[in-house]
C-alpha cells in the first residue's frame, strides 16, 4: 500500500485488539490486488436503546485501487462480545478480498471472453492515413473499426477484401456501429 492503513472508531472507544485484527486483515488484501493504493476502515457502534443485549456494530472496509474505489461493509450487525467483533471484521475483508479479485481478473483481461458473440465480415473499405476503417458483416450495416481494435496482427497488414472476425462494440462510434476487436481469419491471405 502507497499510504499506511487508516483505522476510525465512531461512537465507540478504540479497541486496540479489534485494530490490531483490521490490521493483520488489511495486510493480506495485496495478496488479492498488487497495486492498493490506500485502505480506510471505519468501525461504528450506532445509537442503541440501553435494553437491548447484543450490541450492533458496524464496519465499512475502503480501499483504493487505480481507478476506482471498492467499498464493503456489514448492515450493523450485533455481534457476541466474546469474539470481540473479529468475525464481523472476517466477513468484510472476505467480501473485500472478493471483489479485489474480480477487479484484478477484470485488469489483468482473464475475464472469460464469449467467441460466440463474434462475426464474420470482410473488409470493404480502409482509410489508413486516418486510422480506420469499415466491415461488411451480412445483416448488418457496415462496422466502423480503428487500428486500435485490430488484434493478433497489425492495422496496415489488412487490405479491402480481407476476411475477418468481428466482435461489436456495446456503443457506437463516430461512423455508427462499429466493432470493439477485429482479427484477421488465420489462413487468410490478401490479395
Amino acid at each position: 500500500m502507497e499510504t499506511p492503513i487508516q483505522i476510525a472508531f465512531k461512537n465507540l472507544d478504540t479497541s486496540e485488539f479489534l485494530e490490531r485484527h483490521i490490521r493483520e486483515r488489511a495486510s493480506k488484501l495485496e495478496r488479492f490486488h498488487h497495486n492498493i493504493t490506500a485502505c480506510r476502515v471505519v468501525v461504528d457502534a450506532p445509537h442503541r436503546s440501553s435494553g437491548s443485549g447484543k450490541p450492533p456494530l458496524g464496519i465499512t472496509v475502503e480501499v483504493e485501487v487505480p481507478g476506482r474505489t471498492l467499498v464493503a461493509k456489514n448492515g450493523k450487525d450485533t455481534y457476541d462480545g466474546k469474539d470481540g467483533g473479529t468475525a464481523l471484521v472476517n466477513r468484510v475483508f472476505e467480501a473485500m478480498e472478493r471483489q479485489l479479485g474480480e477487479h484484478a481478473d477484470i485488469r489483468s483481461q482473464q475475464v472469460k471472453t464469449h467467441e460466440a458473440a463474434a462475426d464474420t465480415g470482410t473488409v470493404v473499405r480502409l482509410f489508413p492515413e486516418q486510422n480506420y476503417g469499415f466491415i461488411e458483416v451480412v445483416g448488418s450495416p457496415d462496422l466502423y473499426f480503428t487500428r486500435n481494435a485490430v488484434v493478433g496482427g497489425s492495422f496496415d497488414d489488412l487490405k479491402v477484401g480481407t476476411m475477418v472476425q468481428v466482435t461489436r462494440a456495446t456503443t457506437e462510434g463516430p461512423w455508427g456501429p462499429q466493432a470493439s476487436s477485429v482479427r484477421r481469419l488465420s489462413g487468410e491471405t490478401s490479395a
